[in-house]
């Protein structure tokens, strides 16, 4: 968790700020981050982050854009150095907060880091999702319900839960896991709507972004309105082939003995992180291995317990890999003619584990 020091210096930095722009990884943690210190503050722009593994310097062509006076960076464990490089030209202010323990993270001496998984003051390490250090910032309680959404998303539960359920019973299930939430409620269902409405072209995540940024209650989102019905339409064709390649992976059948489940997949959409997550869910005793095929890489998305070590290990041979995240959901990339080796080491190293 968060220090009350830290949690007092983000917020004096939200009230320095008058035109900051929050950049936020693509999914619903970074997203109900931006939006619970945007509704509190009632200031600045949302960027989603769409480049991996890092925030590119690209993207700092949206700060001039806007003519932002202070940058906030939220759930993203990478920054390039070119773009801290215009940062310090521009010396514009930048808090960081984020929840990843990655191994080469590095932090600019200027830049504002708040990350309670790698800096801790008591020693403890934790590794809450950003949409619940967010809202330890702004307390708003009518958005309790964005909190919970990020952090269900997230597969952390909570204690703020049952004041979620008593607020809008009618939206949530008995559920005391996260992603039994996620998937079997109707506020999980809002949390699926935000993830697959991230996914549109640019113009039509910004009209969202600012429906989300007034929007009073789940119901305005769940019940299509002329507001929202850009969003449930993207959401209706999105989950279409999400359930095509869902079945395709259900479809592997693992055996007992079979201790990873590896699913390939193409196409025009990246649907991995989703995709791991719900077999993760549906096999909670099986390492879940989703590999996206685009362009000459493979992006690779990972769920298992206590899997981290496996992952950095399996791809400390490949040249120009990239891997990291957390213990028991991490990410990685490798070139498409070292896939096999990777997935070779990954087997190997599962197999000396668990023999």
């Amino acid at each position: 968790m968060l220090s009350s020091q830290q949690i007092k210096e983000i917020r004096e930095h939200l009230d320095k700020a008058q035109n900051p722009v929050f950049f936020f990884d693509n999914d619903q943690d970074g997203l109900c981050s931006f939006l619970l210190l945007q509704r509190a503050s009632g200031k600045g722009k949302g960027v989603p982050i769409r480049s991996f593994p890092s925030l590119d310097k690209d993207y700092f062509r949206k700060v001039r854009e806007l003519k932002a006076d202070y940058i906030f960076i939220l759930d993203k464990p990478l920054v390039s150095k070119g773009f801290f490089e215009e940062v310090e030209k521009e010396n514009i202010p930048v808090v960081w907060i984020d929840h990843h323990q990655m191994a080469e993270t590095v932090v600019p001496d200027f830049v504002n880091y708040y990350n309670p998984a790698v800096q801790t003051g008591d020693g403890k390490k934790s590794y809450e999702p950003v949409t619940y250090l967010s809202y330890s910032v702004t307390q708003k309680k009518e958005d309790l319900w964005i909190a919970l959404i990020g952090c269900i998303s997230d597969k952390f539960m909570p204690e703020f839960v049952d004041d979620v359920k008593k607020e809008f019973p009618e939206l949530m299930n008995n559920s005391k896991d996260a992603f039994g939430i996620f998937y079997g409620s109707q506020i999980g269902r809002v949390a699926r709507i935000l993830g697959f409405g991230l996914k549109d072209k640019t113009t039509n995540v910004i009209l969202m972004l600012k429906f989300l940024m007034k929007v009073r209650s789940p119901h305005d989102i769940l019940e299509e309105s002329s507001k929202n019905k850009q969003m449930h339409e993207r959401f209706d064709q999105i989950y279409g082939k999400y359930q095509k390649f869902l079945q395709k992976a259900l479809s592997l059948e693992p055996s007992e003995e079979e201790k990873v489940l590896f699913f390939q997949y193409g196409g025009d959409m990246s649907l991995s992180s989703d995709l791991s997550n719900e077999l993760s869910y549906l096999y909670p005793e099986k390492i879940i291995v989703v590999i996206y095929i685009s362009g000459v890489k493979a992006n690779i998305s990972i769920r298992g317990k206590k899997i981290k070590n496996i992952l950095l290990e399996s791809v400390k041979n490949i040249e120009n890999a990239t891997a990291g995240g957390h213990e028991d959901a991490l990410g990685a990339t490798v070139r498409i003619e070292d896939l096999e080796l990777f997935k070779k080491n990954f087997e190997n190293l599962v197999s000396e584990k668990y023999k």
